[in-house]
């Protein structure tokens, strides 16, 4: 009877662990991992099925599961810092264990791995750009002439700048993409917002910290840049429009530059028909939160 009692309560405490499974998201990664006798996958795609029949298998037993994404290189890097042998499944264990709190990660909640793999790759995306944001913003210093920090200052103005374009955006859901020049390449943030029943704005508060740094680093270095914006609300036409970065403030955009953005190809260049029912507009006013302050760093 004691010995049913122990399996019992081990059956239930492994329901009380939650757990974290590194995931190899593309086929480079795969075969770099291939190189580790101990990793014993040799098919990709036999591998994903793997690993998308023990989450549901997981799920169906009651656990919860974080997916991180795996990467090769950090992996080794990982081993070499902590004397880690790694061809052992006890360092890809502890790495992964590692990835549970710093790296990107999302739960499992029973969808499709089709779905979630495209969206933990999202996820990593946003989580380095607003690494490197930040980084870029910390290193700015402090202003010579009044000692005030560049970089904290920009953040205040890009959050003030964030709320009150919400504030003045129809009612609906909102799509908000930032854009920012630089080196060596434009960073690029997204932010969605829905509107709950009482008219309240819900937001990823993750995906807005990001969008925030974004727009702070195109303000505090004044490099080229733009702010789009898509409403949409049912019964009526999607409006969007934006601004370009200019100085410390927003340019509003004119109907045709909004429609010239959304209607070209970035990488071509070609012209895209315009979607129906769509509004390209000029913005609202933001007002003098808007404006270019007279002080500049």
């Amino acid at each position: 009877m004691a010995h049913t009692n122990d399996q019992s309560m081990r059956r239930d405490l492994r329901r009380e662990i939650a757990g974290t499974i590194g995931l190899l998201t593309d086929e480079h990664d795969f075969r770099a991992m291939r190189r580790y006798r101990s990793f014993t996958f040799d098919n990709h795609t036999s591998y994903l099925q793997q690993v998308e029949a023990l989450l549901k298998t997981r799920a169906s037993q009651g656990s919860h599961t974080t997916v991180a994404l795996f990467d090769p290189q950090e992996y080794a890097e990982f081993c070499r810092n902590t004397g880690l042998d790694p061809d052992v499944q006890s360092s890809r264990t502890r790495f992964t264990a590692e990835l549970a709190t710093t790296g990107p990660v999302l739960p499992y909640e029973g969808q499709p791995l089709a779905d979630l793999v495209p969206a933990l790759v999202d996820e990593a995306v946003r989580q380095a750009t607003w690494e490197y944001a930040s980084t870029l913003l910390a290193r700015l210093g402090a202003c010579a002439s009044c000692g005030e920090d560049i970089g904290r200052a920009a953040f205040t103005r890009a959050s003030h700048l964030l709320v009150r374009i919400l504030d003045t955006a129809g009612p609906g859901n909102r799509h908000l993409v930032c854009s920012v020049t630089a080196t060596p390449e434009t960073l690029v943030s997204v932010l969605h917002t829905d509107e709950d029943g009482q008219g309240g704005i819900q937001l990823d508060e993750a995906e807005a910290l990001e969008f925030t740094t974004v727009l702070a680093l195109g303000i505090a270095t004044q490099s080229p840049g733009g702010l789009v914006i898509r409403t949409s609300a049912p019964g009526t036409t999607d409006r969007v429009y934006g601004w370009r970065l200019r100085g410390e403030g927003l340019e509003p955009l004119t109907a045709g530059e909004v429609f010239d953005a959304y209607c070209t190809d970035i990488e071509s260049g070609d012209i895209i028909s315009p979607e129906s029912d769509v509004d390209y507009c000029v913005p609202p006013d933001l007002g003098e939160e808007g404006q270019t302050p007279g002080h500049r760093h």
